[in-house]
């Protein structure tokens, strides 16, 4: 087993757009195809080969901390091929290993179908920008789209920090230095305090997973800088509790009154497999204004959702209603988007209504209830 079978299997992954090749003992290789899973039809590999293969990508330090810690990720390129997200741990004691295909393109707006608020926030002077969904569903892609558009259009200083970095960005009509965790600096919280020292117009948050850096986020957005961060939470609503519960009680309100005025909007994305092969990207998109900030000073986040529904000529739009789009252009299945809707009863009553083939204008809904009235 040597560099000659990995080559082979990372070909294997750019070759049928896989999104992930799954390494283990017990199994041959595996690949996930738009979502799926498929087995690869070669040998089941035993302790010695997935020993080899980790060997043959890992560099040194990681391996090291594979023995220590149980597990490392890092980042490698395969040629001018692709890049790939490595995570290599233990399991029963063996070695296991998972490498994520980043695509080595970087997409734009248009291919990736967001809202146009997101254009509009990027050329914001300042502010917290906050990218969120589940893990694979696309919040990197999105985020690399959004550090190349400002790299294109502005003489920016832009610092990125990431765990490992998988997009690579070239210097434009910005400068960009990209920073790795590991490598170039020991935590998040680390690199943003720093970056401040750094002169940068912006910040980009690989993850805001602890209070100090979720802290330290919110305090460069304050301080006349953007700062774009993840999260894997699912919808606005929710994100914005999830960063308030980070923090200890008697500090809760304290984090309300800063992310109300710091938070300039959050896009909530999840990727569906679409009809036909490929996926497609479904956003949620809440623009904070002062209606939204009172909100969350206020602690009255159960009224977001309502506000986005309310906010369509802002930019705003719901998740659900997106996907419902989708569903109704033949684009995704209806099980798909049962399976991530944030309301799974009215997404159903919703579709239900479609297929019985009720479906009304809207304009002649809300007629019908003024002639009613």
């Amino acid at each position: 087993m040597s560099n000659i079978l990995i080559d082979k299997l990372l070909q294997t992954v750019v070759n049928r757009k896989a999104s992930d090749l799954h390494i283990t003992t017990g199994q041959p290789p595996v690949v996930r195809v738009d979502g799926h899973l498929i087995r690869l039809e070669t040998k089941v590999l035993d302790a010695e080969d997935t020993m080899a293969l980790m060997k043959s990508v890992a560099p040194e330090r990681c391996q090291q901390e594979l023995q220590e810690c149980g597990g490392s990720d890092f980042g490698f390129a395969f040629g001018d091929m692709a890049r790939f997200r490595v995570s290599i741990f233990k399991q029963k004691g063996n070695v296991a290993m998972v490498c994520r295909q980043i695509p080595t393109k970087l997409l734009n707006f248009n291919d990736l179908g967001t809202p146009p608020a997101v254009k509009d926030l990027c050329n914001r002077p300042r502010g917290l920008f906050l990218v969120t969904g589940p893990t694979g569903s696309g919040k990197t892609t999105t985020l690399a789209a959004m550090i190349d558009y400002i790299n294109d259009t502005y003489d920016h200083h832009i610092i990125t920090v990431a765990d490992p970095i998988e997009f690579y960005h070239t210097h434009k009509k910005a400068t960009v230095n990209q920073r790795e965790l590991g490598v170039d600096v020991p935590t998040f919280a680390e690199a943003i305090r720093r970056a401040l020292r750094q002169d940068p117009d912006v910040i980009l948050v690989g993850e805001m997973r602890d209070l100090e850096t979720i802290e330290t986020a919110i305090t460069a957005a304050e301080t006349g800088h953007i700062v774009f961060g993840t999260l894997h939470t699912t919808g606005a609503q929710g994100t914005v509790n999830r960063i308030i519960d980070v923090f200890p009680t008697n500090q809760q309100e304290q984090i309300r009154t800063q992310l109300s005025t710091s938070v300039i909007g959050i896009l909530s994305q999840a990727l569906l497999p679409k009809i036909g092969g490929g996926r497609i990207a479904a956003y949620e998109m809440l623009v904070v204004n002062s209606a939204v900030a009172n909100l969350i000073r206020e602690n009255k986040t159960f009224r977001i959702t309502s506000v986005i529904q309310t906010g369509q000529k802002l930019g705003m739009q719901l998740l659900d209603d997106h996907m419902f789009r989708l569903w109704k252009e033949g684009i995704v299945e209806k099980h798909e988007v049962l399976l991530r809707s944030n309301n799974v009863d009215e997404m159903a009553a919703k579709i239900a209504r479609v297929e019985r083939g009720m479906f009304e204008d809207e304009d002649e809904a809300q007629k019908r209830m003024k002639d009613e009235g």
